[in-house]
């Protein structure tokens, strides 16, 4: 409101949209601002005004206002949504199981009708319709593992991280905004807004991720191969080993850890599928802390849990080292540890699919390495070679 009769024409007038922009916005005697495709969130659009003398009110006016999301990007719609992919999936896969078993007890059934047609015959065909009924078995049983791999690698494996990580920051939220109800001073009142900003980024990065893994799991349904891109691999791993390692004081607020980091300075870009390498780099970092909290839980004081990244950039190739000092890996599973549902982890806890993914990434879609090195009780190291 600035009103002024002598020379209303000299009139002037500056407006902004905090939470949007930067700066006051001069717009002369004109008196009305337009915005437009503004984000969900709250705002404090304020207005100022000089006289024909030039006197600015530097004080203003301001009005509260508060964007709410369309409904498909709330969170029970995300939910909602995937859930009833996670639904159709496993109606999908207890179709194809059924049918399959039906297939197998129907081949079975003529196997050994002709079975016992050639033992009256033949001693020798009697064994190959044997191995014949044996390799049948096997291949049935391969193409079963190999539907139910590619239809719940993606939900079990993909899907589980960001939506752990959208679950554990809302309860992060929840507990700031209990702790701002309570009463707090100022100063207090900023930090928890602060962090409550930073968890709601956090949310919304991994439902942005976890939409991105649906459609990409559509696409690879397709056998579609994605374009690899000029990739900053310390700034990957940096990131990912941050996420990594506040996902799991998510999960336990008690949980401390020593994070070492080597990164080569004279790294090149080098043309990955970033969405898949950071995949990998994020499981492995799971794992890792995941050992080291797991030993902290039996060792008690005594223990500090530690875990260090390196890269290196050797002979053209780029090297990227992960090591934890947790339990270690025992030598007589060593050897099984990247084979398809094999996993160390408690049942209900992992899959068995994110190293046996991973490798496949690394060695098949890459053309790098991915070995590990370990000693019960002291550590495990994780080590990835990809060509530059």
């Amino acid at each position: 409101a600035a009103l002024n009769y002598l020379f209303p024409d000299k009139n002037r007038y500056a407006y902004m949209m905090e939470n949007l922009n930067e700066d006051w916005t001069y717009s002369g005697n004109r008196r009305y601002a337009t915005y437009t495709n503004i984000d969900p969130g709250e705002y404090t659009f304020r207005v100022k005004a000089c006289n024909n003398d030039g006197v600015w009110n530097d004080t203003g006016i301001a009005i509260q206002i508060t964007i709410t999301p369309p409904i498909w990007k709330t969170k029970w719609f995300t939910a909602l949504f995937a859930l009833t992919v996670t639904g159709l999936i496993f109606v999908y896969i207890r179709f194809r199981t059924n049918s399959l078993v039906k297939q197998n007890v129907l081949l079975e059934d003529k196997v050994n009708l002709r079975t016992s047609e050639l033992q009256e015959k033949n001693v020798e065909l009697t064994m190959t319709m044997e191995n014949l009924k044996s390799t049948q078995t096997q291949l049935i049983q391969s193409e079963k593992m190999a539907s139910l791999g590619q239809l719940t690698a993606g939900i079990a494996h993909e899907i589980q991280n960001p939506l752990n990580f959208v679950n554990n920051f809302s309860e992060l939220s929840v507990e700031l905004i209990n702790e701002i109800e309570e009463g707090v001073t100022p100063e207090e009142q900023k930090d928890l807004t602060d962090d409550l900003k930073q968890n709601l980024e956090k949310i919304h990065f991994h439902g942005k991720r976890a939409d991105s893994i649906v459609k990409g799991m559509l696409q690879h349904s397709r056998s579609s191969v994605a374009e690899k891109q000029p990739t900053d691999i310390n700034k990957m791993v940096e990131e990912f080993f941050n996420l990594a390692y506040h996902g799991m004081r998510a999960q336990d607020p008690g949980f401390n850890c020593t994070m070492e980091k080597n990164l080569a300075k004279d790294l090149p870009q080098i043309k990955v599928i970033s969405q898949d390498i950071s995949r990998v780099i994020l499981n492995i970092f799971n794992n890792s802390f995941y050992a080291v909290a797991e030993r902290s839980r039996m060792d008690g004081k005594d223990y500090q849990p530690k875990v260090s990244i390196t890269t290196s950039f050797v002979n053209e190739k780029i090297g990227i080292n992960i090591r934890d000092n947790g339990k270690g890996i025992p030598d007589e599973i060593k050897d099984k540890i990247f084979n398809p549902f094999f996993t160390t982890k408690p049942t209900g806890k992992g899959t068995g699919l994110g190293l046996s993914i991973s490798y496949d990434i690394i060695v098949k879609g890459h053309n790098g390495t991915l070995s590990v090195n370990s000693k019960t009780g002291e550590f495990t190291e994780f080590s990835i070679t990809l060509p530059a």
